[in-house]
């Protein structure tokens, strides 16, 4: 599916996500429709900017090892042939309150950093199907996990993401739901609760082990 909408003033945003297990096929057979659709964004739609974001025809995610891979090859592939810009959607599996959300994060922050892409639009917690669960931290998450990846190869990257998706893809079938925004958030004071505080400080030493330090 590909739409475009203006951001602000005449530049021009084109959205396009292929699924993985769909009609596009398989790891390289979805990677090519990519690529394809990334070049025919600007040169058929006039985009300024592409946004793209893989998604598993099965879980429904972008943070999944077969969307990482894709998104990945693709972002390279562009990135190194071309000077356009590149954005990427964020789906995570997990809600958000949830180490499993947070750690879903870190791995795609990585692979989209060290690949190229300009801007990194999320994140829709709980595959971004429910109401009200989504909140700035997830946001802060990817921020700073943009930040510790700036600088980093892309084997280093590789290494460390394997070892976080350990920790969450056998989780798929059980994921943690999360609590929406009024329960993981002081509403009044739009900050986060100590239990969101204590969960973001754990997965903090969690991929610290895993080789990531912010």
């Amino acid at each position: 599916m590909i739409s475009a909408w203006h951001l602000c003033g005449d530049n021009i945003l084109v959205e396009q996500m292929p699924i993985f297990g769909g009609y596009s096929g398989g790891l390289e057979e979805t990677a090519i429709c990519d690529v394809a659709s990334t070049l025919a964004s600007f040169a058929v739609m006039g985009a300024d900017i592409h946004l793209g974001g893989p998604i598993h025809v099965r879980w429904g995610t972008t943070t999944n090892r077969q969307s990482l891979q894709i998104s990945s090859h693709t972002a390279m592939a562009i990135d190194t042939n071309t000077d356009v810009l590149l954005a990427n959607q964020y789906y995570a599996m997990a809600g958000p309150c949830t180490d499993m959300n947070l750690l879903e994060i870190v791995a795609q922050t990585m692979c989209d950093t060290v690949c190229g892409r300009e801007l990194l639009s999320g994140v829709a917690s709980a595959k971004g199907v429910k109401m009200n669960m989504v909140s700035g931290m997830e946001a802060r998450m990817l921020g700073e996990a943009s930040m510790a990846t700036c600088g980093m190869s892309t084997s280093e990257v590789n290494e460390i993401v394997e070892k976080i998706l350990s920790k969450y893809e056998g989780r798929y079938h059980n994921a943690p739901e999360g609590l929406p925004f009024n329960r993981c958030y002081h509403v009044d004071s739009v900050e986060p609760t100590h239990e969101y505080l204590d969960v973001y400080d754990m997965v903090l030493d969690t991929v610290a082990e895993c080789g990531i330090m912010f």
